[in-house]
């Protein structure tokens, strides 16, 4: 264990939303371990000024700073910083303060600059030393300095993360424009071509097209010949108005060239389509609108997970360690060397520039590339392979539970892969009852348009179980249609349908298709799968709320109670939790006693006397029968007496409403095409599984059915083992201030 007792933060380069959720989390967590937190405003600006720019820290000075834009703590340019004598007095001003770490966010120029610092201490400190400007005794207790970087770039180009620091809410910035654009646009049967930032990372505009369900999209890594890629761009186009498309959308990111280095402007863009498809078209440039605003949910509680991991391994490291990157893999945190991947990342850059774009591609990673080739499949005006080499399949999709934002888009990309393989789809309306009824109908290309961006279930869903009957109706009707593989979009009651069929095979030999269930309920409640589609969405329609409702309460010295769905499972009540500040989580996982309540009003009594003004706090749906938020309400008002008010807040079925979220749209358009892929090869090898995707550490796997009863705890309709209790202990960290805490 190391003795480092003082941490310095600073966000440098471009901001990102959710720099202030982990300045706020890195600050909260080094004060949670003892140690003595700085920020150093204006970034390396400041670290060269010294003085007030460089501050001491304490629990109340990053409070309600979570759902900010940009970063509160500053960020600027600094020439200075780039030359020697800068670095000297920059290491002058930490080393009189006994800063000996930093957590640095920002991008891989900011990254380097961290670095350079840290390779450059011992002669900085000697050299000051020898000047006489700090006393020898100090430069022994500080001879060096370690780093940890977190990534704050809404490009999403640096390696070594999955995601890296306002990417997520600059694709909310995104596709909520381009939404809306596409409403206009169909209205008078218009084109667009719309210009997002990605200088030298096509990421924004591959998952932005992705997403918006775009029709042609440029992107740096893959650059189009010149003279060529306008004859394709107009003849796509042209062949999607001619199959009922009103609308047509182009996405182009900023850095994007063709093959000979000539830069494509958006201007360009316009001119070719006016000119030989005498389309209407017109140009929007997003700009700095996607840097703005509040951070998403993912933003939030992510980096809150990044910040608290810097202070840890900060925590238990050596001076001399070499720095660490903290990023994400998924839902996992992972710390690879941080001048590996800033290394790696300009290594892409200069493939880009030299035109060896196939290592570019490759070193992008799977993800990226599975993205671009998912993207060429989608954008086609009609499907490519209307009659397949080995026969044609008859493929069913379906949708069980209740709705979920991304059902949609999920059933969109089924459809086209299907379809784009020469295969019939067939769409089954209103879930298992639905076909039983004989609700199907043979889908088409266009049958789907314009489903990847708008939520609910077009197909139609319930929640009603089956009974013993409903099996031999099932059964005749799977004859009926042919049916020779099946895709169950949904939630708990669609997965128990099919464990159910699967059971039954034996009884009923029209069950022996293989069968496949995709994830999709905001409950994020089931096995084998970290995330389930909608649940992102319903973070963010609840932490949209909850922003209004604490603006609400601090200006009135108020108290909320607010209730999320879920039923037995505690996902949307922790990770909201995190993502909006609440100071207490009720989950039906860890119960709540009469105890627990009266120390949480303890906790409220004694913050409001001391200058309190927000108290917020979130319950599970089913978090305690008796103990519910009616009565958490009552009780808190009825012993706060005149400190405060205290309001109920029951978010209903707002949280299931709305359009998909990027990460939502993404998540449904990569795993249907898995399942579809999957189906469509289990069916043509003869082979007969009933299985359901799963998303682990990174990982997609198809999960044997047999598995369901051992994965679950069938009275609770929750996973056996739920990966986000592990974010419990961050909870508290963010939100158990010391004793002595003022407000």
């Amino acid at each position: 264990m190391s003795d480092k007792k003082s941490i310095a933060v600073l966000t440098s380069g471009g901001d990102a939303q959710g720099m202030n959720a982990a300045v706020r989390a890195a600050v909260r967590a080094a004060i949670h371990k003892g140690f003595d937190v700085y920020a150093i405003y204006e970034g390396y600006k400041g670290m060269i000024q010294g003085g007030h720019y460089i501050k001491k820290m304490d629990w109340s000075s990053v409070g309600g700073i979570l759902h900010k834009g940009g970063t509160v703590i500053g960020s600027a340019r600094s020439d200075e910083f780039r030359t020697l004598e800068g670095r000297r007095i920059a290491v002058h001003n930490l080393i009189t303060r006994g800063i000996d770490a930093l957590v640095v966010i920002g991008g891989d120029g900011s990254l380097t600059g961290a670095n350079i610092v840290r390779q450059e201490w011992k002669d900085h400190v000697q050299e000051l030393v020898k000047r006489g400007e700090i006393e020898q005794g100090l430069a022994d207790k500080h001879p060096s300095i370690f780093i940890t970087g977190l990534v704050g770039s809404i490009d999403n180009d640096m390696s070594g993360t999955d995601m890296t620091i306002g990417a997520d809410t600059a694709l909310h910035r995104i596709t909520e424009a381009v939404d809306a654009i596409i409403s206009t646009a169909a209205s008078h049967q218009r084109t667009f071509v719309v210009k997002v930032m990605g200088r030298n990372c096509g990421y924004l505009a591959l998952m932005a097209g992705l997403a918006c369900g775009a029709d042609w999209v440029f992107i740096p890594e893959s650059p189009p010949k010149p003279g060529e890629w306008e004859d394709n761009m107009c003849a796509l186009l042209k062949a999607g108005r001619e199959a009922g498309r009103r609308d047509s959308i182009v996405i182009l990111a900023e850095g994007a060239k063709d093959t000979e280095g000539s830069r494509i402007s958006s201007h360009y863009v316009q001119q070719v389509l006016e000119e030989r498809l005498g389309e209407d078209t017109r140009i929007t440039i997003l700009g700095h609108v996607q840097r703005g605003g509040a951070p998403s949910a993912y933003d939030r509680y992510m980096t809150t997970m990044l910040g608290v991991k810097a202070i840890e391994i900060i925590a238990n490291s050596n001076p001399e360690d070499e720095p660490l990157l903290v990023g994400v893999q998924e839902n996992d945190i992972i710390t690879p060397p941080l001048m590996e991947c800033v290394d790696t990342t300009q290594r892409i850059r200069t493939l880009i520039q030299s035109g060896d774009y196939d290592q570019a591609m490759s070193l992008r990673g799977g993800g990226f590339n599975d993205a671009y080739d998912t993207l060429k499949v989608m954008i086609r005006a009609l499907p490519t392979n209307p009659t397949p080499k080995q026969r044609r399949l008859r493929i069913a999709v379906l949708h069980g539970g209740g709705p979920a934002a991304g059902m949609n888009t999920a059933a969109l990309t089924a459809v086209r892969i299907g379809l784009d393989g020469g295969h019939v789809m067939l769409g089954v309306k209103d879930g298992f009852h639905g076909l039983i009824q004989g609700k199907v109908k043979e889908m088409e290309w266009m049958s789907v348009a314009g489903w990847t961006t708008t939520g609910g279930a077009e197909l139609g869903t319930n929640r009603r179980p089956l009974t013993g009957t409903d099996y031999y109706a099932l059964a005749r009707k799977i004859e009926e249609y042919q049916i020779d593989a099946l895709l169950m979009i949904g939630g708990w009651s669609g997965y128990q349908a099919i464990h159910n069929m699967y059971q039954k095979r034996g009884d009923f030999p029209a069950f022996n298709i293989p069968m496949v269930c995709l994830p999709a309920t905001i409950n994020n409640n089931l096995p084998g799968s970290e995330r389930s589609i909608g649940s992102d969405t319903a973070l963010n329609n609840i932490v949209q709320v909850v922003d209004k409702i604490k603006q609400s309460a601090v200006a009135s010295k108020r108290c909320f109670v607010v209730e999320v769905m879920g039923r037995y499972c505690g996902y949307l009540a922790l990770v909201s939790g995190i993502a909006t500040g609440a100071e207490r989580v009720y989950l039906h996982e860890e119960g709540v006693t009469l105890s627990d309540l009266q120390k949480d009003l303890d906790h409220l009594v004694d913050g409001f006397s001391k200058g309190k003004r927000l108290g917020l706090m979130i319950r599970n749906e089913k978090a305690n029968s008796l103990y519910n938020t009616g009565f958490m309400a009552a009780l808190f008002e009825e012993e706060g007496g005149h400190l405060y008010d205290v309001r109920q807040a029951i978010l209903g079925h707002l949280q299931q409403g709305g359009d998909p979220s990027p990460f939502d749209r993404i998540l449904a358009i990569r795993l249907a095409k898995l399942c579809m892929e999957f189906l469509i090869t289990e069916c043509l090898e003869n082979r007969k599984p009933v299985s359901f995707i799963g998303l682990q550490k990174g990982k997609v796997d198809f999960v044997d059915m047999a598995r369901w009863p051992e994965m679950v705890e069938t009275g609770y309709e929750r996973p056996v083992k739920q990966w986000w209790m592990n974010l419990r202990p961050i909870a508290h960290i963010m939100t158990e201030p010391p004793l002595d805490v003022a407000y």
